[in-house]
């Protein structure tokens, strides 16, 4: 079975804890604060695996949740960072977030490697919070969430030449023929439901990879038929062979069906129309394509004066099929090298060891909104209410440095400005607590 495409969840490890901790021995006075930090969680990584082809993997396992770090340690000693979870993809996968729509990585080369979901950071033992005024601090940190998101994986299939084409036109025959692909062949339409790969072997000590793509129909580019779900895979080719039916076997116009196939390319991305073509004239072992052959030449040279590539074959009888092979293999020679010179002009060459980071934008610890909700106030902030989760609010230390930093933020002030006064209810998150005017008091300034 052949999966192109899945939707996976994904979670970066949490930070470890931090410890609350304190020096106790025999002949050490006022030892003061022992805990030590917590590890950092591991992250989430996508790595580029040529040996996969599919994305079978993912049918059955959706969730991807990579290990937390270590607790901190009493004599403040670090806990230990968790590993990172890798988690390997075929060649040619673009991974999209499933919420927002934004492509966060188009993975192409093998070992090519993206962090997906960045781990959390350890939280901070009371070693971290001694000060001259409160030498023995009873706080530390919870360790900081691991980034999560819903992922979407879209496979295009990596192949240097794509068969293109009408159904039943000869493609998935030519394929067998030239490569030890064994694709499903049967004599009605959409016989080929998903892409098959063969490696062609020129003879000449080339090769490449071809691939027979699914069949198209008028209004592909709309989603008719197999749609979106062939044409991903077109973008990824570097030469095109068009295969087209010379025999009109099916009643169908070769030079209309030519026509028709360039223009689904073209409405589904204008790249397409440029990328190399090989015109692919099959059956013409036929007496049938022997008629039609030279009426097909005359109305593509009325068409435009466009020096096309056109190579008759017969995938049955085999003829003219080496012929196609290694202009296949020139004019896939001709673009490797363009693009390697694109390539070095631009210095675009990354090195594959190189990982590219994909997080989310979090707002500034100075935003926050202050609203009413009936007799309440509501100040809803993304940096406090993560405060809010690193912290254990049932202590009294943490409690004091979380009043402090509202006061620096301005949320004393703004709530006063907004009419809070003494015994006022006011939530931050899932936690209530009471206005109060003297509340910005803290014994620790």
């Amino acid at each position: 079975m052949f999966v192109d495409k899945a939707k996976i969840f994904v979670k970066g490890g949490d930070g470890g804890d931090g410890l609350i901790s304190f020096r106790r021995e025999k002949y050490v006075e006022n030892g003061g604060p022992y805990g030590g930090d917590g590890g950092k969680g591991g992250d989430l990584i996508f790595r580029v695996d040529e040996g996969l082809r599919t994305l079978m993997d993912f049918r059955y396992q959706k969730h991807f949740k990579a290990d937390r770090g270590e607790r901190g340690k009493v004599k403040g000693m670090h806990g230990a960072s968790a590993e990172d979870m890798v988690v390997r993809i075929p060649p040619g996968t673009v991974v999209t977030d499933d919420d927002t729509g934004e492509v966060l990585a188009d993975l192409t080369r093998h070992g090519q490697e993206v962090v997906i979901a960045k781990g959390g950071r350890g939280g901070r033992g009371n070693m971290r919070f001694a000060t001259p005024t409160n030498p023995a601090p009873y706080i530390a940190e919870n360790g900081e969430s691991g980034e999560e998101r819903w992922v979407t994986l879209e496979l295009k299939v990596m192949a240097d030449v794509g068969l293109v084409g009408f159904p039943s036109v000869g493609k998935s025959t030519l394929l067998s023929v030239v490569s030890g692909a064994r694709p499903k062949i049967g004599a009605y339409h959409f016989t080929t439901i998903s892409p098959n790969l063969g490696v062609v072997d020129v003879g000449d000590g080339r090769s490449f990879v071809m691939a027979d793509l699914p069949g198209l129909i008028e209004g592909a580019h709309e989603g008719v038929g197999l749609g979106y779900e062939f044409l991903r895979h077109v973008e990824r080719t570097k030469v095109i062979i068009h295969v087209i039916d010379m025999a009109a076997i099916d009643g169908r116009d070769p030079f209309d069906d030519w026509i028709k196939i360039n223009h689904e390319l073209k409405q589904y991305n204008e790249k397409l129309a440029e990328r190399p073509q090989i015109i692919a004239v099959n059956k013409m072992d036929m007496p049938e394509a022997q008629e039609n052959f030279p009426v097909f030449m005359e109305q593509l040279k009325a068409h435009d004066d466009k020096a096309h590539i056109i190579m008759p074959i017969s995938s049955l009888t085999k003829e003219g099929v080496n012929e196609l092979l290694y202009k296949a293999a020139d004019v896939l020679d001709e673009v490797e090298k363009q693009l390697a010179e694109e390539e070095e002009q631009n210095l675009v060459v990354a090195d594959q060891s190189e990982r590219k980071v994909f997080k989310y934008e979090r707002k500034k610890a100075s935003e926050f909104i202050v609203k009413r909700d009936n007799e309440d106030y509501v100040v809803e902030s993304e940096e406090i209410e993560r405060y809010m989760q690193r912290f254990n609010m049932t202590s009294y230390d943490a409690v004091m440095r979380f009043a402090r930093m509202l006061r620096k933020m301005g949320v004393d002030e703004e709530l006063r400005r907004r009419g809070a006064r003494d015994g006022d209810t006011v939530r931050i998150g899932d936690f209530t607590f009471e206005f109060f005017e003297g509340s910005d008091y803290n014994p620790y300034d």
